[in-house]
């Protein structure tokens, strides 16, 4: 039997969106619900998956060893409920990369390891770039906004991660 799975983006949904990017262990804040949101998803039975672009170590903002260490805080903070982080550190000013969202080949090689069946499965992401690779390879689409009104091609629009866990469970 295939399995089922959560696609979650990171930065705006797992952590607080700073607005620039966040590799320092210290701004890597988790807002409140996001544990519990992940643990009720765990319950019914859902694979956990962060997919997340890391363009600041394609423009040496940051390295591997950042990015490793606030997914490192991630995991310790939400008792390890995430089965794995994809990330691509590519950004088109240094690498072009099939990887990085907008494209889809993150959540090809996800599908691909796990053996998930993309129809039972979301992906809860905070812009654009999140959402479209889903509607091409038939995942469903959740949006976490920033700020009232904001346009989505979601299949639905949320204040938070928590928000989006009882649209997925319901």
């Amino acid at each position: 039997m295939k399995n089922k799975c959560v696609f979650l983006d990171r930065d705006g949904v797992l952590n607080v969106e700073r607005g620039e990017y966040t590799y320092k262990t210290d701004d890597f804040i988790i807002p409140e619900g996001v544990k519990e949101a992940l643990e009720n998803l765990k319950k019914a039975g859902y694979l956990l998956i962060v997919i997340t672009n890391q363009a600041g170590i394609a423009k040496g903002i940051y390295t591997k060893n950042d990015v490793l260490a606030c997914h490192s805080k991630l995991q310790n903070e939400t008792s390890e409920l995430i089965d794995d982080i994809f990330y691509c550190p590519h950004h088109p000013i240094k690498t072009e990369s099939l990887a990085r969202k907008p494209e889809s080949l993150m959540f090809e090689r996800a599908i691909a390891k796990y053996d998930i069946d993309a129809s039972q499965s979301w992906m809860v992401g905070d812009s654009e770039r999140d959402l479209v690779p889903c509607k091409k390879l038939g995942i469903k689409t959740i949006r976490v906004y920033r700020e009232e009104g904001t346009e989505t091609i979601g299949d639905h629009l949320v204040p938070s991660l928590f928000e989006a866990s009882k649209i997925i469970l319901k």
